[in-house]
């Protein structure tokens, strides 16, 4: 099981997500490339929350395929186009993932992302143990 934990030696968490995993030491091992908020049919959301509730779908669908579930995410790195879009993409993160599920996280305001019409990306690690 992989071990989720806040050091009394650093800062609380400025939103849902943990300082530190530590993964066990026989775990598989997932990447999962940056998902955006398209469909599999290939429609784009309209707007941040609906385009971030649809990237965790896919993160989601993601594990699912590979034996995995939301509880082995270990890290989320997030790319958003506007700083203003942080409120939206935490509700929607947690309308999907729910309030439990904290690994590791980065999130970062970008000028722009492989298309105009992403608002928001998504690269995650999950780690299951074997």
């Amino acid at each position: 099981m992989n071990t989720l934990s806040n050091p009394n030696t650093v800062h609380k968490p400025a939103g849902p997500y943990h300082h530190t995993v530590l993964v066990s030491e026989n775990a598989r091992w997932l990447a999962i490339s940056g998902q955006v908020g398209m469909d599999r049919e290939g429609n784009i959301a309209s707007g941040v929350r609906a385009q971030s509730e649809q990237v965790f779908r896919n993160i989601a669908a993601c594990l699912e395929a590979n034996g995995m579930r939301k509880q082995d995410l270990v890290k989320v790195t997030v790319y958003l186009t506007d700083a203003r879009f942080v409120a939206d993409y935490r509700a929607a993160r947690s309308a999907v993932m729910g309030d439990d599920i904290q690994p590791a996280s980065t999130l970062v305001i970008v000028a722009g992302l492989a298309s105009p019409d992403f608002l928001v990306e998504v690269e995650a690690w999950a780690a299951r143990v074997i």
